[in-house]
């Protein structure tokens, strides 16, 4: 059975925010709110609970594309491979924000993503989601809470999802509404910046 936790984002508990990164820690699963829609996530250094969310989402675990959220830029060097000027200004304008940059990768990449040769990095503008990843002391893995409703992508509802994904997951935040437009999504390993899905950050950045 999964747990629900009510945190606030003006102020995240930090008793709250150990015992979520406890669960993460252990291989648990987490739903979370971002500054874009809810995530789903876990400990980026965990295969056991990586294989999990590839099951959840019906595909190959080497063949996911899920964002590493971050806590700020200090962790880039630990996935990224050395980048230029230009794009450190570029994200450096833009985060944290509504953005998932996609980059080089380098070979501290973790076991089951080796092969990639690029990363999606995220520093969302949401204390609960930094906090969690600072807690944690390394990123989380993350990818988007779909909805099969026609209508609506995403549910912005938390306790709508804590409803549908409580069978699945181990944790669900309630940290007030979602949004429910995603991240814009920039490549930036290729050079030139290549914009692949206009989302809530705006391209005044580029």
């Amino acid at each position: 059975m999964s747990e629900y936790v009510k945190i606030y984002e003006e102020n995240p508990n930090p008793k709250e925010i150990r015992r979520v990164v406890d669960i993460l820690r252990k291989g648990g699963l987490v739903i979370y709110p971002t500054d874009t829609v809810y995530g789903l996530g876990c400990d980026i250094t965990n295969t056991k609970a990586l294989e999990r969310i590839a099951r959840i989402k019906g595909i190959k675990l080497e063949k996911a594309n899920w964002s590493f959220i971050c806590a700020d830029l200090s962790n880039l060097s630990d996935y990224v491979r050395q980048i230029d000027t230009r794009t450190f200004k570029i994200l450096k304008r833009a985060l944290p924000g509504p953005y998932t940059f996609i980059l080089p990768g380098n070979s501290n990449l973790p076991k089951v993503f080796k092969k990639k040769k690029t990363v999606g990095i995220r520093v969302p503008d949401n204390s609960i989601a930094r906090a969690l990843v600072e807690e944690l002391g390394n990123p989380i893995v993350s990818t988007s809470i779909r909805d099969e409703d026609e209508l609506l992508e995403y549910t912005t509802d938390p306790s709508l999802i804590f409803e549908k994904w409580e069978k699945l997951v181990d944790i669900v935040i309630d940290g007030g509404y979602g949004d429910n437009t995603a991240s814009t999504v920039i490549e930036l390993s290729q050079g030139e910046p290549d914009v692949l899905r206009e989302g809530k950050g705006s391209l005044d950045i580029l």
